[in-house]
């Protein structure tokens, strides 16, 4: 898509991504399948991710206590009396590790989902060393069950820097995120990219090589996420203890509009802030003013004259693979 047609953003935003596509504006609804995640069952650590709060990532998810996929969808969707309706909502299958369960129930979850006649199609996070071969089998069955209706899949890479990797319990090495995105890439299952801004001891060219990658890797789409240091995780433990800084609103405009501008215009932006729950937020308290954040980046990128991949090099190194 060429600028003209990004509804007078500086950027491909996931919003003129659903206009263009499905000609109607899309709306998202969190679910919680009742997961895990083997970063937290014991398989790779018990504590988690060092950033991710005791509701695995899935704190927005509508209230889930008993309820089944559908009839959280049917929550969710009471949330929108006011808007038209039609197929215009997304499932996003949010907390926690989405591909983590056995293959029946995944199949089941899923199918509940996209039987739902008002979802156009469901987006399940997951982590890339949580998709073995019976899974990938599945989406693709999946995939040409509902043809009128799509999946993707959403991989936490956050970094291409092992020493950061290690740093944030991530899990995997980066040769393990390159295969789950060949692998799905092969069955023609769109991949959006988690990227987080602001993790500590990264410098902004280090987030600039993690984007070089994934240009080289063109996925469908990328979500940047500022950091967001939550109560009660060993990451808000460190940032307690003096170990390092949030980062300023002016400094993660500036991270931000750089990794914007280096970003190849085809790739779809799915989020360029993030949500960080009012009760647990510690840091950077100015994120809790979205509207705000967005309408800066805006500006900004309007003062510099600046549009997604005006700065792409045209030269971008192979993949890595360390």
């Amino acid at each position: 898509m060429t600028p003209d047609q990004w509804y007078g953003k500086p950027y491909y935003s996931l919003d003129a991504y659903c206009k263009n596509t499905f000609h109607h504006k899309c709306y998202k609804i969190a679910l919680n399948a009742h997961m895990s995640c083997p970063n937290r069952d014991g398989t790779l650590g018990t504590r988690g991710c060092i950033f991710c709060s005791a509701g695995g990532s899935g704190d927005f998810a509508v209230p889930t206590a008993g309820k089944s996929i559908r009839r959280q969808l049917e929550q969710g969707l009471s949330l929108f009396h006011d808007k038209k309706v039609g197929q215009d909502f997304i499932a996003y299958f949010q907390a926690y590790t989405n591909t983590y369960a056995p293959l029946p129930y995944l199949e089941q979850i899923y199918t509940e989902a996209l039987d739902c006649p008002d979802v156009c199609g469901i987006s399940i996070a997951t982590r890339p060393d949580c998709l073995p071969d019976e899974v990938l089998a599945l989406l693709a069955k999946l995939k040409d069950r509902y043809p009128d209706k799509f999946i993707w899949v959403e991989l936490g890479l956050q970094t291409i820097h092992q020493t950061t990797a290690d740093y944030i319990r991530r899990g995997y090495a980066l040769p393990c995120f390159a295969e789950a995105f060949r692998a799905l890439s092969a069955i023609d299952i769109p991949v959006i990219v988690h990227v987080i801004l602001g993790l500590p001891g990264e410098t902004p060219e280090m987030v600039l090589q993690t984007i070089d990658y994934l240009n080289a890797l063109k996925p469908f789409g990328i979500k940047l996420q500022l950091l967001h240091i939550l109560k009660n995780t060993d990451l808000a433990s460190d940032y307690l203890a003096g170990s390092f800084e949030a980062l300023s609103k002016e400094d993660y405009l500036d991270l931000l509009v750089r990794c914007l501008t280096r970003l190849s215009p085809r790739i779809v932006v799915h989020r360029v802030t993030g949500d960080g729950p009012k009760d647990l937020l510690i840091a950077p308290k100015w994120s809790l003013n979205k509207r705000d954040v967005l309408n800066s980046l805006h500006k900004l990128m309007k003062a510099q004259g600046c549009l997604q991949g005006c700065a792409l090099k045209a030269d971008l190194p192979p993949a890595p693979q360390h």
